[in-house]
């Protein structure tokens, strides 16, 4: 359906005050319906979870399945536009919202995220004259295919095509025999066999798309993960290479394009040693929504990653991003709350400690119970100079128990 200008505080297609709905009940939500009502429009949040992050603080929390004909049926009568929160929203869903509302992200696009192969297809397709491709693979679908993957893709890491995140559904093999049993392991879904490479960081870009074509790029976020999850985002000069953002900046804009994309978006790349000075930029995944390495815009840019979320949506001028400071996020795992032991009572950190460090911004999501490897907020971090930034980063992760900073 097209997308039309939405503007906040009128009255909408559906007879009330203007709202803007929401797949989803994550943190990720919660975080798009405070940006949306401090623009002054009315929101709804689809989530089975009764206790979920932005169905608490949404208007209106329509509490049944991603599925379910009458909870899509509801949402529709709420909502004047739809997005997402996360890439696993089933893409015949948002068919069914699409054909009524605005819908943005699109179920095409969100259905080319779902699955590995067809994004890694996207990809060469995106980036034909770039030099920046996905990192050498094989589809893995049946035993003949298993059997035809070629020796220099190995070793490598076998990831499942559908319903992997933050490191899970991911296997590293070193030969055949390992490939063979990994792939007995995941059930023998499909999957992708990824050539490992020698990796120097890693980075994503976030970008905002509207319907007419318009897309603007925050700053290349350096990332770096713990078991899979992303534990620290640093944003300032000299965090990479100037020529290398630059790269990332135009593989991601053209990614957005080549879809048609309408939203945020966000592609992470690996940067690999080359025995270039710079190294070499290799595309790895896409998330079709705001994402956990664009945190620091709420607090280091001047819009967030989450208001341009609801500008394209409602189809507004989208803003050309300036960061005004240099950012450090910290992830925030519920592993905090358990300082002596997973086995041991839960207590909350030292906020008042943290908070006490110049340039802290707290952001905690709401959830009721704190568990290990659960994401239960970040910390941004930002200052007048890198340096400022980062010693009190420094002292921050040393308060709160974090490994280190590099």
């Amino acid at each position: 359906m097209t997308l039309k200008t939405l503007l906040p505080g009128t009255t909408g297609a559906t007879g009330q005050q203007l709202t803007l709905g929401v797949m989803g009940g994550g943190q990720l939500g919660r975080m798009f319906v405070h940006a949306a009502q401090a623009m002054g429009y009315f929101t709804a949040v689809l989530d089975p979870d009764p206790a979920s992050p932005a169905g608490r603080v949404a208007h209106w929390h329509i509490q049944t399945g991603y599925e379910d004909e009458q909870g899509l049926a509801q949402l529709m009568q709420r909502c004047d536009a739809i997005t997402t929160e996360f890439e696993n929203v089933p893409a015949p869903a948002l068919i069914t919202l699409g054909a009524h509302r605005p819908v943005a992200p699109g179920a095409h696009a969100v259905a080319v995220a779902q699955d590995r192969i067809q994004e890694k297809a996207h990809f060469v397709a995106s980036l034909p004259t770039s030099g920046i491709g996905p990192a050498p693979y094989a589809a893995i679908e049946s035993e003949a295919l298993l059997a035809a993957v070629p020796a220099d893709l190995l070793p490598g890491i076998l990831k499942t095509a559908r319903l992997g995140y933050d490191g899970k559904g991911q296997i590293r093999v070193k030969d055949r025999a390992e490939l063979a049993a990994a792939w007995d392991q995941l059930k023998r879904v499909p999957c992708v066999l990824e050539k490992m490479l020698p990796l120097k960081a890693e980075c994503s870009v976030i970008v905002a798309r509207g319907a007419d074509g318009q897309a603007v790029s925050f700053p290349v976020q350096r990332n770096t993960h713990v078991d899979g999850i992303l534990a620290v985002t640093e944003v300032f000069e000299g965090a990479l290479p100037a020529a290398l953002c630059e790269k990332a900046r135009a593989a991601t804009i053209a990614i957005a394009h080549q879809l048609n994309y309408v939203g945020v978006l966000c592609v992470e790349y690996f940067v690999i040693d080359d025995g270039s000075a710079d190294g070499a930029l290799v595309v790895n995944e896409m998330a079709p929504r705001p994402h956990n390495s664009g945190h620091y815009t709420q607090n280091a840019c001047d819009v967030s990653q989450f208001e341009q979320q609801v500008r394209a949506m409602a189809g507004l001028p989208l803003r050309e991003v300036r960061q005004h400071s240099p950012a450090i996020m910290l992830n925030i795992l519920g592993d905090l709350w358990f300082p002596q032991g997973a086995d041991k009572p839960a207590r909350s950190p030292a906020w008042d400690r943290v908070l006490a460090l110049p340039g802290t911004h707290l952001h905690l999501y709401g959830k009721l119970d704190a568990r290990p490897g659960r994401k239960m907020g970040h910390l941004n971090i930002t200052g007048a100079t890198v340096a400022e930034v980062k010693a009190t980063a420094t002292q921050a992760a040393a308060m709160l128990g974090l490994p280190a900073l590099s």
